[in-house]
């Protein structure tokens, strides 16, 4: 499944960094594509290892993909958003890349949840058992159960599923009755904990999937997933409404373009003190947003912004090449201490643009609280001019390619028009 390429028109909205309607249908379309290739793929080295998996590993992924079949069968769009979700990507991009062996055994053994996850929320008719390495459930999207077993039986009857230990008594099955509105199944008992509904809209607060984070973490220093607690996720929900919140007073589009594209959010560790906040995409996981915990709605919404122009750059690099570029030849940029490569200039210059068109709006903007438009014109003053430095790195160069070169340009036209302080657009 390919896509044909972005007119010019609308690579030039992208370049602008702004929210569009088509922009974003287009990106959801690419992502899926992308993620249908990578299933694929996944399929063709299990029959090509099939010789080296360990016993009974095979066949339990043909199991899983003839349920995940079954679910598809009967609720496409489910399925269709359960293979979007970004911790499947993760674990894709891990069994894609783990050695054949013990750790692509252990790799696969998570497509027994995921299937189960998929044909739990088509409402398919379960009599079964499924793997539970090292006694955890994780049901994408959902949340994790503890089973202390190595597998788990599964059973269904109308709108209910009982899942339980394999050998266990009723005092340890868990029981999942679909929730009438959203059809979703919604867990109860012992050693069930879910995902938390983030409000105001469709994301989630994941603090429990094993791929939601790569082994050995992310960044530099590495920083790993946590779990957030009762309280600490109380403080990211509420972090989260009042950073869409002044998103909307600021920049409704903004606003209306995370609520579409992050669907995930994932607590990681804090770095040394005062390392400042974090936040991260990976190409792997699209839509999910993995951060510390920000000091306040201001630096929430700045990170969420922040993020989302990283994973729609990264599907217009899919649909259309900005780029040949290695990692060879680095540039300095302005807001990293390290050199980058084309690749992390375009990056940070796309991602700071559309900070300092957010920040530009709110430093003019009546709507959003008067420390917020402090904080954005100083944002404003201390980034426009980096980023002016950056888009002239990329014009410069000669690892662009021709729709890269003219990315860049429509990038440094919307600079222009922001001007060098924060004046109230037209």
């Amino acid at each position: 499944m390919t896509h044909a390429p972005p007119s010019a028109a609308l690579l030039a909205l992208f370049a602008r960094t702004r929210p569009t309607h088509d922009g974003a249908v287009l990106i959801r379309s690419a992502l899926h594509a992308r993620r249908l290739v990578l299933l694929k793929a996944l399929l063709v080295r299990v029959h090509r290892h099939r010789a080296e998996l360990g016993g009974g590993v095979g066949g339990r992924f043909e199991a899983a993909w003839h349920l995940l079949e079954r679910a598809e069968r009967r609720a496409p769009a489910v399925v269709r958003d359960l293979l979007d979700y970004p911790t499947t990507g993760g674990w894709l991009a891990a069994a894609l890349t783990a050695p054949p062996g013990p750790e692509l055994d252990a790799r696969l053994a998570h497509f027994d949840a995921l299937a189960l996850t998929a044909a739990l929320c088509a409402g398919c008719a379960l009599d079964l058992t499924v793997a539970s390495p090292r006694g955890t459930l994780p049901l994408t999207g959902l949340g994790r159960l503890r089973t202390g077993a190595d597998r788990a039986a599964v059973r269904t009857a109308g709108r209910h599923a009982w899942i339980a230990p394999e050998g266990a008594g009723p005092d340890r099955t868990v029981l999942f009755p679909r929730d009438p509105r959203s059809g979703r199944p919604a867990g109860a008992g012992a050693g069930w904990r879910p995902v938390l509904r983030l409000p105001g809209g469709t994301a989630v607060l994941d603090d429990l999937d094993p791929y939601r984070v790569p082994r050995g973490g992310i960044g530099n220093p590495p920083r790993t997933g946590v779990e957030a607690g009762p309280a600490g996720r109380a403080v990211w929900a509420e972090h989260w409404r009042a950073a869409l919140r002044l998103l909307d007073a600021t920049d409704p589009g903004r606003a209306g373009e995370v609520r579409s594209l992050v669907r995930v959010l994932v607590p990681v560790a804090h770095a040394d003190r005062g390392a400042g906040p974090f936040g991260a995409t990976l190409r792997a996981a699209p839509g999910a947003v993995l951060a510390s915990l920000p000091d306040g709605p201001r630096e929430m919404a700045e990170v969420l912004v922040h993020e989302t122009q990283h994973t729609k750059l990264a599907a217009v690099h899919e649909l259309v090449p900005l780029h040949t570029a290695g990692p060879a030849t680095v540039h300095r940029v302005g807001w990293r201490t390290d050199a980058r490569p084309i690749a992390g200039v375009l990056q940070g210059a796309y991602a700071h643009l559309a900070l300092t068109d957010l920040w530009r709006r709110a430093a003019r903007s009546t709507g959003p609280p008067g420390p917020w438009r402090t904080r954005a014109g100083q944002q404003f003053e201390r980034f426009h001019h980096q980023v002016g430095r950056a888009l002239s790195v990329l014009l410069e160069s000669d690892e662009l390619t021709n729709a890269g070169r003219e990315f860049a340009r429509h990038m440094q036209q919307h600079h222009a028009r922001l001007g060098a302080t924060p004046r109230a657009l037209r």
